[in-house]
């Protein structure tokens, strides 16, 4: 819709950025090409932008375009406001795509804008002459072309809404550039916010019934709750049904480290004894046994209920006792008030507090690893220097394999929106884009990276990004000179391995340097936690470099087959 009291004179950039504005966005993350020259202009007020009035937005521009719409990505996570991407046309837009795939997996809502070559030059081999709309749709929730400029705000405002409405995820357009640096005199668009959508009053009541005939419930909390703003009503749910919680992805902080009922160190003993698990906010992919839960010890397998916050991510291969689907707030209050007018109500506090023991069983027996003196060092000590020193609003962001498995073992955030991680998707290279978000979304928060060796090698480039933009960042490699999620399991299925090996003991703290930043490389357990100390004073893009025994692997259960 837009707005008939005023208009707004100006390129289709001035159009694009105005209506980019009105939905709370403050920065373009970006590589520069001159497909998209109209957009800078208005985002910095330039000369067209402050002849049509239109207000400056941050711009940071990166050295890859995935870093640019991982940056996006990472600041719709953080802020839940939708993040915005600009990249020339052709290859800027190729490079995009597992990051757009990225926060299509993971329901972040994105903007991408993508320069085109002119449509008065169409069809005799411009350079850079794509047809790239197909290329995104699959992986977008809409893609499309905007050939006129007196369309380009509107267009643009209703990607915004798009990309923000449940289910949340990536929109992407492209401009051509003859219309991009055209001139329209046209109303701002506007949007009217949409109402939070209720469950089915019914489903919520069959969901409290089988909560009320349930001795064990499991409850699971995933990365809409946080998405979604329903971190309050969450955590009044758990307070006032007493059930047991796991937490995944930006589901991680709702349940604060140390809650009593956070159980998340036990989540074998509670999958395998639950009779109910309530899945909130996340699908149930490989990362929870694609919903089959319960069956120990020839028990009857767990009734399963999925609480979503659109149709769309009802689990279709699951067999699921309910489906509820509404905004994950309204629907988690509404079975809190349910449960609370039973005449019964259901008590779970044994169940509870067997799963905290083997919880807190879990963390004693961590001791070992967090303190080991071994050498080469074992790269769970790392993590034990690295927990102390974490302040309560810290972001941990995550990319790589082993070495961020223990990350996900180990660091438990004590406040929701705390942690990033690639998601269901995998896609390492996510770690730089992610911390250049998180600095500018957090500017008085620690920020730290922890980066695989071989996640290191897709994004860390981008240190020059966090230089040139004054953005500190303290990045700690695990380095085992492998690919330790290929080796050990070649290895295991054929009693060797190739391509799987890394060059030993690669001083990418030199890398760092190199690009303006600080960084050392450390050899002896007892010297990482003064190594990290300095990383945190220095005030720059830090990496403290971690030699690790390579022979270590981490012990995991799941493979995503």
């Amino acid at each position: 819709m837009t707005d008939d009291s005023t208009t707004l004179n100006g390129h289709g950039g001035t159009h694009a950025v105005t209506a980019a504005l009105a939905h709370g966005v403050e920065t373009m993350f970006t590589l520069s090409g001159a497909h998209v020259f109209p957009l800078y202009d208005a985002a910095v007020g330039g000369r067209a932008g402050v002849e049509a009035g239109t207000p400056a937005m941050r711009l940071v521009d990166v050295r890859h375009e995935q870093t640019a719409v991982f940056a996006a990505e990472g600041t719709a996570k953080l802020t839940r406001t939708p993040g915005l991407a600009v990249v020339t046309a052709g290859p800027g837009v190729t490079n995009i795509v597992s990051g757009v795939t990225t926060a299509h997996f993971n329901g972040s809502p994105l903007v991408v804008l993508g320069g085109r070559s002119p449509d008065n030059r169409w069809g005799t081999g411009a350079l850079q002459e794509l047809d790239q709309p197909p290329l995104l749709a699959p992986v977008t929730k809409h893609a499309a072309t905007v050939h006129d400029t007196a369309e380009v705000g509107s267009a643009v405002a209703e990607a915004f809404a798009v990309a923000s409405a449940p289910h949340r995820g990536p929109v992407f357009l492209d401009v051509p550039m003859d219309v991009l640096f055209s001139y329209a005199d046209v109303a701002p668009a506007t949007a009217a916010p949409a109402s939070p959508a209720a469950p089915d009053p019914d489903d919520v009541d069959e969901v409290v019934r089988l909560l009320s005939e349930s001795a064990h419930p499991v409850l699971v909390l995933g990365g809409d709750v946080w998405a979604g703003a329903a971190e309050d009503a969450a955590l009044r749910f758990v307070t006032a049904t007493g059930i047991p919680v796991i937490a995944n992805g930006m589901g991680r902080g709702v349940v604060p480290a140390g809650h009593p009922l956070l159980v998340t160190r036990a989540r074998g003993a509670a999958f395998a004894g639950a009779d109910l698990v309530l899945v909130v906010g996340t699908p149930l992919d490989f990362r929870l046994g694609y919903g089959v839960f319960g069956g120990r010890d020839g028990a009857a397998a767990a009734r399963v209920v999925h609480v979503v916050d659109a149709p769309g991510q009802l689990a279709r291969h699951a067999d699921i006792a309910v489906g509820l689907v509404g905004d994950l707030g309204v629907t988690l209050d509404a079975l809190r008030d349910g449960v609370e007018h039973l005449i019964r109500r259901p008590a779970y506090d044994d169940w509870a507090a067997g799963l905290a023991a083997v919880a807190a069983g879990a963390v004693t027996k961590d001791a070992a690893d967090l303190t080991s003196d071994a050498d080469p060092i074992h790269p769970a000590r790392i993590y034990g220097e690295l927990l102390p020193r974490l302040a309560e609003d810290a972001v941990v962001i995550g990319d790589g394999g082993d070495f961020v498995s223990y990350a996900g073992k180990y660091v438990e955030p004590a406040r929701p929106g705390g942690w990033l991680d690639p998601g269901p998707y995998g896609c390492l290279g996510t770690g730089l884009g992610y911390a250049i978000a998180a600095r500018i979304a957090r500017p008085s928060s620690q920020v730290v990276l922890l980066l695989g060796d071989g996640a290191a090698g897709f994004s860390l480039m981008d240190v020059d990004t966090l230089v040139r933009h004054r953005l500190p960042v303290v990045m700690v490699v695990g380095n085992n000179g492998i690919w330790g999620l290929e080796k050990h399991p070649m290895q295991f299925l054929y009693q060797y391995d190739v391509a799987a090996e890394l060059r030993p003991g690669t001083r990418y703290d030199e890398v760092v340097i190199a690009l303006g930043g600080g960084g050392e490389t450390v050899t002896d357990p007892r010297s990482i936690g003064p190594a990290l100390d300095r990383a945190f004073a220095s005030g720059v893009p830090y990496l403290v470099n971690v030699l690790t025994d390579p022979r270590i692997a981490y012990p995991r259960s799941t493979t995503g087959i």
